[in-house]
């Protein structure tokens, strides 16, 4: 444990859980479901409502083999692939063995997925994929499908769940242990103000960290709340310096700030074409999938592309697809492009990279268990060793799904506990608050330095400057100046700010190109140093300590436990 905790006031209220889920996107209302069906006194705690996590964002759809000929082996073999010799095979085949199965669980939950006249589900292909396994729902809100049944499950089930509260710090009891998760909550409600939720099982589902950067396809809530908090809190991070960025987000601006419109990858599986302001298409010849390339190698097409005709951006030409395709298939981005003054029907749509997903995260074991006893982690939030270092196309709502499941059933396999009274750290390091204000600062530092391209020197100055509002801050909490007031603002700037640090640093270590980590000054990949994962914890004196895992299986998180499905 490191002691560290945000400055906050103490809980004016409680409550008690056998288990609290933080978070309400597939992976958190899953768990918390499954939870609920084995007996569990169960919470959810969200920060805005059921509904606004990234979940109700993605368009794409869910990758599972449920086609005719497809089988999970193949699954396998295209995420081996796009994650550039980093995933955790173990974890991959675990991912797409109870795939199918979960999918289809979820879809007795009371998800909808297009179908055929014949009544079979309809599949697309995306990036990286040999075969069409991608189910869709309303074309292309998949997302806002899966949420929408899951939230009725919910709701139907009687959950108990606290909306509008961020979630501060873990609690743990005097032997190090998981006790519960201190809170804000935002607005009128049962509870108001800080508080806790008692319990001896946090389930971590919090979402990704994209507002880190200031273009993203991330709602306002993903400010790496989850990981900040599990590293406040002594838990491992792994593969964090892997940042997915999505080739094709709507270009609105090159001074465009926070979530922008995706155009997903659907569209190009569905035969949409790149290019150039010319009309050539330039990823022919780069990759023997083209458009449909992993992710990694379409970003870093686009952008290369961009570098050498000094553009802003490239563009998606789907014009052949006509208004009846455009209509029934892609709705939701039809209207997004609309709203903006782009017919997709008569033009080609201005695309370029925007940060999308993070493939790392609080490093855990196959069951979800973080190095922190009683913590687990599930969903963009976790680094289960599944995505390697570049995420495979729709992967992500299965990952949540699956193992929030595998989460959901270690939790009831074990033996009741209730929770010890929460302890305080023998050497409690209260975190200096990061103004508000610097929110856009620290946006700008990381898309500068630590965006799609990086190189030592973008990465070096990028962590300089990260270092000096640090230690503004803590120069601040010195009393030499007013400090920034707790509050929900300076408390997502400070996890932003915590994230973005051990982000530059992890990826300032690996000195080579790997899936989406690219850096121009050392472009090769190179196996026989980093063929291996990067372990991030902060110590207790705020120290980022970085260390190299020895190949590319992760380490049990639990002591002496073996690493098996």
């Amino acid at each position: 444990m490191t002691g560290i905790r945000l400055n906050a006031p103490a809980p004016g209220w409680a409550i008690d859980a056998e288990v609290v889920v933080v978070g309400s996107g597939v992976a958190g209302l899953t768990a918390a479901l499954r939870c609920a069906a084995a007996g569990l006194s169960t919470v959810v705690v969200t920060k805005a409502r059921l509904d606004d996590g990234s979940t109700r964002w993605a368009q794409g759809g869910i990758a599972a083999a449920l086609g005719e000929g497809d089988t999970p082996e193949q699954h396998l073999d295209d995420t081996l692939v796009a994650g550039a010799g980093l995933c955790d095979e173990e974890a991959v085949r675990t991912l797409v063995t109870e795939g199918p199965d979960a999918v289809r669980r979820l879809i007795a939950t009371g998800a909808h997925f297009d179908t055929s006249e014949a009544g079979e589900i309809e599949l697309t292909r995306e990036g990286g994929h040999h075969r069409r396994r991608i189910a869709h729902a309303g074309g292309d809100a998949t997302g806002a499908e899966i949420s929408r049944a899951l939230v009725e499950a919910v709701r139907d089930g009687g959950i108990r769940t606290i909306e509008n509260a961020l979630v501060l710090d873990l609690l743990t009891d005097s032997a190090g242990r998981t006790a519960g998760i201190t809170l804000h909550v935002m607005g009128e409600g049962q509870h108001d103000g800080v508080g806790a939720v008692h319990a001896p099982t946090v389930v971590l589902a919090t979402g990704g960290m994209g507002q880190v950067f200031s273009a993203t396809t991330n709602p306002a809530v993903s400010t790496g709340d989850g990981v900040a908090l599990a590293l406040r809190a002594g838990a491992e991070v792994s593969d964090i310096e892997f940042v997915q960025f999505h080739p094709t987000v709507l270009f609105l601006g090159a001074d465009s700030e926070g979530q922008q419109p995706l155009v997903s990858e659907a569209v190009r599986g569905e035969g949409a074409h790149l290019v150039d302001a010319s009309g050539t298409r330039f990823m022919l010849g780069q990759h023997e999938l083209a458009e449909l390339a992993p992710r990694d190698i379409v970003a870093k097409g686009i952008m290369r592309r961009m570098q050498e005709q000094g553009a802003a951006h490239m563009y998606l030409d789907a014009r052949h697809f006509g208004a009846e395709m455009w209509e029934q298939r892609f709705p939701t981005i039809l209207a997004a492009c609309r709203a903006h003054g782009i017919d997709p029907v008569t033009e080609p749509i201005p695309v370029a990279p925007a940060a999308h997903y993070a493939s790392g995260g609080v490093r855990t074991d196959l069951h979800g268990r973080t190095t922190v006893p009683g913590l687990y982690a599930c969903g963009e939030v976790a680094c289960t060793g599944v995505h390697g270092a570049n995420r495979l196309a729709s992967n992500s709502l299965l990952e949540g799904l699956v193992f929030a499941e595998r989460i959901a059933a270690d939790i009831a396999s074990r033996a009741p506990r209730t929770a010890d009274a929460p302890a305080a750290p023998e050497s409690p390091s209260v975190l200096p608050l990061i103004a508000p204000e610097e929110r856009a600062e620290i946006q700008r530092i990381m898309s500068k330095g630590a965006g799609v391209l990086r190189s030592a020197q973008s990465l070096t100055d990028a962590a300089a400057a990260l270092d000096a509002v640090h230690r503004n801050a803590v120069h601040d909490q010195a009393g030499s100046v007013k400090t920034a007031e707790p509050g929900v603002e300076s408390w997502e700037t400070s996890n932003l700010l915590c994230v973005a640090r051990v982000l530059t640093t992890a990826a300032l270590e690996r000195e080579e190109t790997r899936g989406c980590h690219w850096r121009e000054d050392r472009p090769d990949r190179d196996d026989e140093r980093w063929h291996r994962h990067l372990v991030v914890r902060i110590t207790p004196d705020r120290a980022i300590s970085v260390r190299r895992t020895e190949n590319t299986a992760f380490a049990p998180t639990v002591p002496d436990a073996p690493r098996e499905p």
